[in-house]
Order: structure tokens, then C-alpha cells, then sequence
């Protein structure tokens, strides 16, 4: 039988509600998530419930008051319209299993379609069959897209139903690519294999090894045979063709590679839990774990001192300072930050829901503002035209920002970085490898100094309990290991 969670959209309309998203879980590997067509006011979906399993969220209208009528009416109609639709989903899937059928995201959208006016109640073992007989009838427009179009096409077509991050979908697009340049370097280069490409079917373990050999050595390819790269850039497939003109390869590291092979599995994985392919191409091959260096970040003093520097001379450094210590502030993804509203500021506490684990363990993270912070966020009032926290430049530019920050406030103290291009760690200065992401360590790592207690402070960075990610972030650093050993002196 399947289970359900609830989760609020991201995205607010103009009237502040948001979607509420329900997540199916039938199995491990199986959980897919529907849009309710249902929203509510995120100030009345809270936590209901507290289990060994997690936290369960739900809609829990106000109290009813003299001038709060039609918003207690509206959250009571939408909490029952939301019971219905969960109720819908479960009998279609407990429905769908005792008839041995396949339980995926299509299918039960397909019967959810061709059932609105169909009471949940009266939708039998039979209803379901004249659905899925129907379904069978006519063009399966799924199904042909995966079979009858190119791999390129399919990968667009996960991407679509996915709903990837921004960052996530970018990711996948670099890996597109790279799989395309691989196809023509091939064809190139072995006139046997003219026409190869790849396919959902035909892809295997021996295609894949040779793949992941290319992508390890594709700089020093494109090094040694520039004619043939130059006329690759040229020839895109038009599903992956990049923006921009101008390629350039770069020698990737341990961390690039492995990410790059666990996207690709995640690809087919889904691919095979939906339906699509019964071919497992990943089952005896190893994508490899990634590989960090020591974490540094900014002790509690370095931190201030930047924070108090007087960089009025220059608007744009002075406001990306400030961006960059409310993120120190608070511990929270860039890709999180600059989708940051008041909206998200209750009772003086920071509330958002990670985007990068949305999709599997959609928690609300929440962080209390200390007076830096709020002051911070009351400087910026009104400020961005967009109505985010704070006036956001791109990830690129701030990323230079921060160093540039770092430089001038004199903040350049060596540090060991794991290079990602020869895998061995280097002496670097502190202000020459700084990033958005130091923030995040600097919030965790400054707090584990404090407190060690990676639960804690997990559910204020949005780490999972018992997180294998979270040690990352943090080092036991000296004077530590000294105050614990002094307690048993």
C-alpha cells in the first residue's frame, strides 16, 4: 500500500497562496509526486504530526474570528478538496497493484485525467481496466517518445517531467552535450562505427566504460586533435546545442566525473521504474564517490571583520558583503538564498523548503535571525525590484564578489584545497578559493565549534539526520579536541 506526504510548492501566486504537492511512495525507487491543483495560504500548512518517520505536514485552518470568516472558510475547503485528492490517489494505486498492473507517475496521471468527475469511491478494479483498455486503444504518446525519438530527445523529455532545479538541469545538459560531442568523436575516428549512437535499448556496460574513458581524457582529445573538435563544436545535435558559441574544455576532476556518471544512472533509473526501457545498462558498473578536501571556512573573528568593514566607497562590493554575510548568517544553499522573500521570514525565524532535496525529503528548514541578520534584511526592505530579500547578481559574479570582498578586508590566510584537476591538495590563500558555498560551511562550521551536535545543527542547514554529506561542511578542529579532552582530566 502506498504512503503520502505533503509539501508546499515554491512558487506563490500573485494572491501568495501555494500549490500543495503530494508524494506517493511505493517503493524505494518509486516516488513519484503529483500537483493537486490546490492552494493555500503557507502561513496554514503546518506540522500536524510528529512520527518515527518524519515530520507529516497538512492543512490547519485558523481560528475562527470575527475578520478571519473567509479565510477559515477557504482553508476548511481546501484542506477537504486535498483530502479527496489524496484519498484519489491512493485508491487508483492500491487499485492499479491488486491488478498486477505497473504503478507510475504516467499511468496514474492518465487515470487521474479520465477521472475527475468519478467519485473515488467508484472507482473500481473494473473502472480501471476500461482506463488502462482505453489508454491501449489510442497513440501512447509517452511510450513512442521514448521508443521512437532520439536518446537526446528522451533526455529532454526527462529533464521536462523531472522538474530539476535549475542547477541540476544545467548539470545534465553539460552531460548531454558531452555525450554528443562522444558520439561524433566516434563515428570520426572509427570508420566501422559510422554511424553509431547511442540508444535507450542498445546502450551497455562496454559502451558506458568506453564513454566514461572519453569524458576523463575528452581535454587532451580535443588538445591533440583540434581539427576534428572544431568541426564537432560545430555540429551539435539541435536537442543539445549550447547557447553559447565559443567551447572550451577543461580537465575534470574525480568529483566532475562521478557526478556526471550517477546523473546518467539516475537517468535510466527512471527510465526503468517508469516503464520505458527494461534495459539496466548500470547494473555492473561502479560510478565511484567523490572526493573532498579538508573544509575551511571563516573563523567567528574573520567573519566580523568583514561584516564591519567599511566598503562605502563601492555600492556593489558593499551589497554583495552583505549578501554574503546574511548567508554566513543563516547556512543556506545559493540556489536557495536568491529565491528568499519576507514572505519566508516568520516571526523572526527563516523558513524555505531546500530545492535540492524538494523532490525526495521536502522538510521545512528553519533557521531563528540573530540581530545581524535581521538587520540586514530590514536595510534591504524594498529594495530589489523583484521583491527577494536582497538584490541578487549572478552566481558567477558573485562568486568574484566574495574574493574581491575577501581581498580587501585582507582576509588571506592559506588554506589546504583538494585541486579537482589533479586530485592532490595545495596551499591556496583563503581569499583566491572563496565561494557562495563557503557561507554555508562558515554557518555550519562555526556552529560545530559551538555545539556538536550534527542533528542540530543539520536541521538548521537542511541536512537529513545522520547525514554522510553533513561532515563536508564541518572539522573537529584542535581546540575542540582539547575542551573534550579536558572533560576527562
Amino acid at each position: 500500500m502506498a504512503a503520502t506526504s505533503l509539501r508546499l510548492s515554491n512558487k506563490r501566486g500573485t494572491d501568495g497562496k501555494s500549490q500543495v504537492i503530494v508524494k506517493l511512495t511505493i517503493s524505494r525507487s518509486q516516488r513519484p509526486c503529483f500537483k493537486s491543483g490546490i492552494y493555500v495560504n503557507p502561513d496554514y500548512f503546518k506540522v500536524v504530526q510528529e512520527t518515527k518517520h518524519g515530520i507529516v505536514y497538512g492543512i490547519v485552518p485558523p481560528k475562527k474570528g470575527r475578520f478571519n470568516m473567509r479565510e477559515v472558510k477557504e482553508a476548511e475547503e481546501a484542506r477537504t478538496m486535498l483530502m479527496e485528492f489524496v484519498n484519489r490517489l491512493t485508491v487508483i494505486c492500491n487499485g492499479l497493484e491488486s491488478l498486477g498492473e505497473s504503478v507510475t507517475h504516467d499511468v496514474i496521471e492518465e487515470i487521474l485525467a479520465n477521472s475527475r468527475k468519478t467519485p473515488a469511491s467508484a472507482i473500481s478494479p473494473t473502472f480501471l481496466k476500461d482506463v488502462l483498455l482505453s489508454k491501449m486503444e489510442k497513440p501512447d504518446d509517452n511510450s513512442n517518445t521514448v521508443k521512437a525519438k532520439s536518446f537526446f530527445e528522451v533526455i529532454n523529455f526527462y529533464l521536462e517531467r523531472r522538474k530539476l532545479s535549475v542547477s541540476r538541469t544545467a548539470e545534465f545538459r553539460v552531460l548531454a552535450r558531452i555525450m554528443a560531442r562522444y558520439e561524433m568523436f566516434v563515428r570520426v575516428v572509427n570508420p566501422e562505427m559510422k554511424n553509431f549512437e547511442f540508444g535507450i535499448e542498445t546502450i551497455n556496460k562496454e559502451t558506458l566504460e568506453d564513454f566514461f574513458d572519453y569524458m576523463a581524457n575528452e581535454k587532451q582529445l580535443a588538445d591533440d586533435y583540434p581539427k576534428i573538435f572544431k568541426k564537432i563544436f560545430a555540429r551539435y545535435p539541435a536537442e543539445v546545442r549550447p547557447q553559447r558559441k565559443q567551447q572550451k574544455l577543461v580537465q575534470r576532476g574525480r568529483n566532475t566525473l562521478v557526478g556526471h556518471k550517477k546523473r546518467l544512472k539516475a537517468f535510466f533509473t527512471w527510465l526503468n521504474s517508469e516503464g520505458y526501457t527494461d534495459n539496466k545498462p548500470f547494473e555492473r558498473v561502479r560510478c565511484g564517490v567523490e572526493k573532498y578536501g579538508t573544509p575551511f571556512y571563516l573563523a567567528l573573528d574573520e567573519r566580523n571583520l568583514i561584516a564591519e568593514a567599511d566598503l562605502s566607497d563601492d555600492v556593489r562590493l558593499s551589497t554583495q558583503r552583505d549578501v554574503f554575510i546574511f548567508q554566513c548568517l543563516v547556512g543556506c544553499r545559493v540556489s536557495d538564498l536568491i529565491t528568499l522573500r519576507e514572505s519566508n521570514i516568520v516571526n523572526g525565524m527563516l523558513q524555505y523548503v531546500p530545492q535540492k532535496t524538494k523532490d525526495n525529503k521536502p522538510l521545512t528548514v528553519t533557521v531563528p535571525l540573530n540581530e545581524r541578520a535581521s538587520m540586514l534584511v530590514a536595510k534591504y526592505h524594498g529594495i530589489d525590484p523583484e521583491g527577494r530579500l536582497f538584490p541578487f547578481i549572478s552566481p558567477q559574479k558573485y562568486n568574484d564578489a566574495i574574493k574581491e570582498v575577501l581581498t580587501r578586508c585582507g582576509v588571506k590566510r592559506m588554506v589546504t584545497v583538494l585541486n579537482p584537476a589533479t586530485d592532490k591538495e595545495e596551499q591556496r590563500p583563503i581569499n583566491e578559493v572563496a565561494s557562495s558555498h563557503m557561507a554555508r560551511r562558515t554557518f555550519i562550521g562555526c556552529l560545530y565549534h559551538q555545539v556538536q551536535d550534527p542533528n542540530l545543527i543539520g536541521s538548521m542547514s537542511g541536512h537529513a539526520e545522520g547525514s554522510k554529506a553533513f561532515a563536508r561542511y564541518r572539522t573537529i578542529d584542535d581546540e575542540t579536541k582539547r575542551r573534550i579532552i579536558a572533560l576527562i582530566e
